[in-house]
């Protein structure tokens, strides 16, 4: 999966960065590079099996969406509220473990073709 973070605005500053990975470490690192430039494109591995987006991937046939809702928040400038919110996981029920923003995710299958354009 590819996320190319739009240009804050129309003279970009920095350097082009690609950067390739999955899991933590992407977004961790995504997060530090963002401070240097707005010229960044993630290419996200989505490879999970295990957790929530395992759950999502077997029972609806999608990507795995965990390593790209980080990526997303990552490089998104988002209010701390709707960083809570994304990673808000429920507690209990049939979503327990569930991530808000995995399910997000999850739910524009229906609403966009591709996974690309979802993101």
């Amino acid at each position: 999966m590819i996320y190319d973070i739009p240009s804050a605005s129309c003279a970009s500053t920095g350097p082009k960065i690609v950067a390739v990975g999955g899991g933590t470490g992407l977004s961790t690192m995504l997060r530090g590079l963002k401070k240097y430039t707005d010229r960044l494109t993630a290419v996200v591995t989505v490879a999970d099996d295990g957790g929530g987006s395992g759950v999502l991937r077997r029972d609806m046939g999608i990507l795995p969406p965990g390593d790209v809702r980080q990526c997303m928040q990552a490089l998104a400038n988002t209010e701390p509220v709707m960083e809570k919110l994304l990673d808000y996981r429920f507690p209990e029920g049939q979503l327990r473990g569930q991530s808000f923003g995995n399910l997000l995710l999850a739910a524009l299958k229906d609403r966009r073709a591709s996974c690309r354009e979802r993101v």
